[in-house]
């Protein structure tokens, strides 16, 4: 849109289209963004982003609300993003995004936030458009969406997995709100779990879709069934009912030192196509 000629500005509803066309641009990446988006998050009174203008045009913006996340930022938006990020420190939890471009808003950020718990500069961007059981690769009949009235067998899962990934529980504010969200994705069908003997003992959840990509998170296997090549089946199969159920692109993140993680996911087809970086407070 050409409606400012100010640098930065807040983003709102008439700037949807343009948000959306940038994160088009790599929607393995921007995926997360533009699902906030559609769900309504340059709606009315929102302070969720704030866009880079170049000759009147939107060029880069930054979604700062419990994560700072950039889209198509570069060393010539960093500087002017800065600003608004700091004012918004309060509120985020997390950088995150492709590492380029959080590392570089990091360095004009930094001495606005506090110490990080953790540094996490090479998380592999993985994705795949390729059904594992076109590679001849076999899927686990087990794995289902989970249904609204297994939310509180979901729940131990859902929390072990946040608590190992993160470092503290995820409720220690509303334990109701974290209930929710877990209802909430069971509720849209993102949830995809391996129930026995009345336990789960796997999950993956879709966290994001949009751009007909989708972005799975939070995957979990019980401890004790680790190291005996489950894994791969399971995430088969979640890719595999993910292409069907919401979208044809399925993309992943996942930290440099999770080997396993890295080998289950090269096995079942999926691919590098970036590098993501996460920063905790």
């Amino acid at each position: 849109m050409l409606r400012t000629r100010q640098p930065i500005r807040l983003l709102g509803v008439d700037d949807v289209d343009d948000a959306l066309d940038l994160c088009a641009r790599d929607p393995a990446a921007n995926v997360f963004v533009a699902s906030r988006i559609l769900d309504g998050g340059l709606g009315p009174g929102s302070t969720a982003a704030h866009g880079y203008f170049a000759d009147g045009r939107l060029e880069a913006f930054v979604w700062s609300y419990a994560n700072v996340v950039p889209v198509n930022t570069g060393p010539d938006s960093w500087g002017p993003l800065a600003g608004q990020v700091k004012r918004m420190r309060r509120r985020s939890a997390s950088f995150l995004g492709p590492r380029e471009e959080v590392l570089g808003l990091w360095n004009e950020t930094r001495s606005a936030f506090p110490r990080p718990r953790a540094m996490r500069s090479e998380q592999p961007l993985m994705a795949t458009r390729t059904k594992p059981s076109q590679l001849g690769f076999p899927v686990d009949a087990r794995v289902r969406p989970a249904q609204l009235e297994e939310v509180d067998l979901v729940l131990p899962a859902a929390e072990h997995m946040f608590t190992h990934e993160i470092g503290y529980r995820p409720y220690s504010g509303s334990p109701a709100f974290y209930r929710d969200s877990i209802w909430r994705l069971i509720r849209q069908g993102r949830t995809y779990v391996v129930i026995e003997d009345g336990r789960v003992i796997f999950k993956a959840d879709i966290g994001s879709v949009a751009l007909d990509a989708c972005q799975i998170q939070g995957v979990w296997l019980s401890p004790e069934l680790r190291g005996q090549g489950l894994a791969a089946g399971f995430m088969a199969s979640v890719v595999e009912q993910t292409m069907a159920d919401h979208a044809p692109f399925v993309t992943l993140y996942v930290n440099d030192y999770n080997v396993a993680a890295l080998a289950t996911y090269d096995r079942i087809g999926m691919q590098r196509v970036g590098t993501f970086a996460t920063i905790l407070f």
